[in-house]
């Protein structure tokens, strides 16, 4: 076991945490197996779809912010296990309802209900883990997540096609109810000390993390690899094996499994390596920076439609996508650990209005092309994913110019 992580605080303070996380993925993802029965049965077209799906992306991601804030006095317990609630009564709205708008409003009840879902984990280990082992943790909590995509794709497309859409969705919010009382109930009521700083206070604090040059200089890049990386693979990789590959539906659930495992060994991986070599001074910044490189090229790939290596771009891309993830605790340690549920939102905040951005857009573009017999145009996941990468690599040029422009300093908030 590595030092500073013992069983007690991985079942007690970090478990239950992880569920939830894996939970939110799998409501994250689920649209990309459900998809084709929502247009059937409903008539959405690919800018409905994309919508209803970024819905998600928008309730989470408006909800950051105010988050930060309510993990840092409140704790994560409490604040976790009441927005599960919510996420759970979100599922039973989708599930009973008539048309788009409905959806679209239990969708977002869902998002908003999951914003919670890995900031909690990363309160959490800012609360019990010291900061050299924060990383590896971080990594491992959102690997869970890639157990929620498995559960999105073929053990999903199984139960739809055995009680359809709406009642495998009831069966989703009997499971986030459960694991909402798990972590009300599991976790050491302990959550840190409750702040004295008033909530005026509090988010003069958060404004304060928003303007600092630091925040500036991994946002943008961050933001928007992570946040491209969600809106497709949750949502558009589905459509594109079908499109692109001509997979039939169950083949293409089953790389979407693939895809979903990649995941998982592509954020331990990462957290491992950021581990092991943060004891040899290399910071997890470098780390980071070396699987994103990997995966803008994934993504180029996918973009000039290369069919030998179309399938392990795909793989490429949900490995090493959400490296992201690597700087949150050293960023973290710039600002505060008091700090740490405020300076993680924030971070988080811009990867999911980027992946809001990301789904909605590409089905817009999508959109204005004509469609082919399998469904929509190759070209028009081209173009949009293109776009995308274009401003990813622009981001990437920010990031590597602004290294040297605002140099690496502790940042203090503290005071005015």
């Amino acid at each position: 076991m590595a030092p500073g992580i013992s069983l007690r605080i991985i079942a007690t303070a970090l478990g239950p945490f992880a569920l939830g996380y894996l939970l939110s993925y799998l409501l994250r993802a689920v649209n990309a197996v459900v998809a084709p029965d929502l247009v059937l049965d409903l008539g959405l077209s690919p800018a409905e779809l994309g919508l209803l799906t970024s819905a998600y992306l928008l309730a989470f991601a408006l909800f950051q912010l105010p988050l930060g804030v309510l993990f840092d006095r409140y704790g994560p317990r409490r604040v976790q296990s009441a927005l599960l609630a919510l996420a759970a009564l979100g599922c039973v709205l989708f599930a009973t309802a008539p048309g788009f708008v409905t959806l679209f409003l239990a969708r977002a009840v869902i998002g908003f209900g999951f914003a919670g879902g890995l900031m909690s984990g990363f309160k959490a280990t800012s609360l019990w883990l010291p900061l050299e082992r924060r990383a590896f943790a971080n990594a491992c909590i959102m690997s869970m997540g890639a157990l929620g995509i498995i559960g999105a794709t073929e053990p999903t497309e199984y139960l739809v096609s055995l009680v359809g859409w709406r009642s495998t969705f009831l069966v989703f919010a009997g499971l986030v109810f459960t694991v909402a009382g798990l972590i009300f109930a599991m976790v050491p009521r302990r959550d840190g000390e409750r702040t004295p700083a008033s909530f005026a206070e509090q988010f003069s604090q958060l404004l304060r993390i928003l303007k600092l040059p630091l925040f500036w200089r991994l946002a943008p890049f961050l933001g928007l690899t992570a946040g491209v990386q969600i809106g497709i693979q949750t949502l558009w990789a589905g459509p594109w094996f079908r499109d692109v590959m001509g997979l039939g539906r169950d083949q293409v659930a089953r790389h979407l499994l693939w895809m979903a495992v990649s995941f998982m060994l592509g954020i331990l991986s990462s957290g491992f390596l950021a581990d092991r070599l943060g004891r040899r001074g290399i910071s997890p910044l470098t780390v980071m920076l070396g699987y994103l490189l990997a995966y803008l090229g994934a993504q180029t790939i996918i973009v000039l439609r290369v069919p030998e290596f179309s399938f392990p771009a795909w793989l490429v891309l949900a490995a090493t996508g959400q490296a992201g993830i690597l700087a949150f605790p050293w960023f973290a340690s710039r600002v505060g650990n008091e700090l740490a549920g405020r300076s993680n939102a924030t971070i988080n905040f811009a990867m999911f209005v980027s992946a809001f951005a990301a789904q909605g857009v590409i089905g817009m573009i999508i959109g204005l092309f004509a469609p082919v017999a399998t469904g929509y145009a190759p070209e028009a996941y081209s173009w949009s994913f293109g776009i995308f990468l274009a401003l990813q690599v622009l981001a990437l040029g920010w990031y590597l110019w602004s290294h040297r422009a605002y140099p690496v300093r502790i940042e203090s908030i503290r005071t005015g």
